[in-house]
């Protein structure tokens, strides 16, 4: 699903925190969503997920609205677990698809696997450990196959193993089909996975391009400095 922003604004308090944004974003792979803290990156996807009311301008999905919406996942940066069981938390949102017994049990039990929970099934999803609750939240929004996962800095606070494991699913889900836009602070992350760029700065888009032209020659001033590690204001 390609979709596309229109003069889009998001106030609060009087203060205007993103925007005015137009942009329109491929249909597949991955986006990646950079910037300095403040920049708007959350914000961003929040709008682009339909959770975050906007001041003005439009969002227009290649979809009917409810289409897209029924199509979408997302992940916080802080995995929010269902005071329940590994397996109940992956079982949720195939339960509320309507899916029969049969097909959520095999769903779950490859899921489990997939993440090294297998043997985690009936534990608390709470008293995971952070890289593990970071690995179910993803694979309960992947397990109901969405057409657009949107990620808020899924491996912040990681061990370098758990990362690993992570972006290998990502890439999976992608290979797969489903459409991927993720902020990140880390720009090796970015690095490895973007297909496509936008960097935000203050509420702006300063520049969106192919990922290769756009780490290898960036062409604004901010996102030059940015990756170059100093400071952005």
């Amino acid at each position: 699903m390609s979709v596309s922003l229109q003069d889009v604004v998001v106030r609060r308090r009087g203060k205007t925190v993103l925007g005015p944004i137009t942009l329109e974003l491929p249909n597949a792979g991955f986006t990646m969503v950079i910037g300095p803290n403040g920049a708007g990156k959350t914000t961003l996807l929040k709008v682009l997920h339909g959770v975050e009311r906007i001041s003005s301008g439009s969002v227009s999905w290649s979809v009917p609205s409810q289409t897209a919406r029924e199509g979408q996942a997302y992940v916080f940066q802080s995995p929010i677990m269902l005071r329940r069981s590994v397996r109940a938390n992956l079982a949720y949102p195939l339960q509320l698809l309507g899916l029969n017994k049969a097909d959520i049990s095999a769903r779950v039990t490859k899921w489990a696997a997939r993440i090294g929970l297998s043997a985690a099934l009936h534990f608390p999803a709470p008293r995971l450990s952070g890289g593990e609750q970071q690995k179910l939240a993803l694979a309960r929004a992947l397990i109901r196959r969405p057409n657009t996962l949107f990620l808020d800095e899924p491996c912040a606070n990681l061990d370098g193993s758990s990362i690993r494991e992570i972006e290998e699913i990502l890439r999976e889900a992608v290979h797969a089909g489903t459409q991927i836009i993720m902020t990140t602070h880390h720009l090796g992350q970015a690095r490895r996975l973007a297909d496509h760029v936008v960097f935000l700065n203050n509420g702006q888009i300063e520049e969106q391009a192919s990922a290769a032209p756009f780490f290898d020659a960036p062409s604004s001033v901010g996102a030059s400095a940015f990756l170059n590690g100093d400071i952005v204001e």
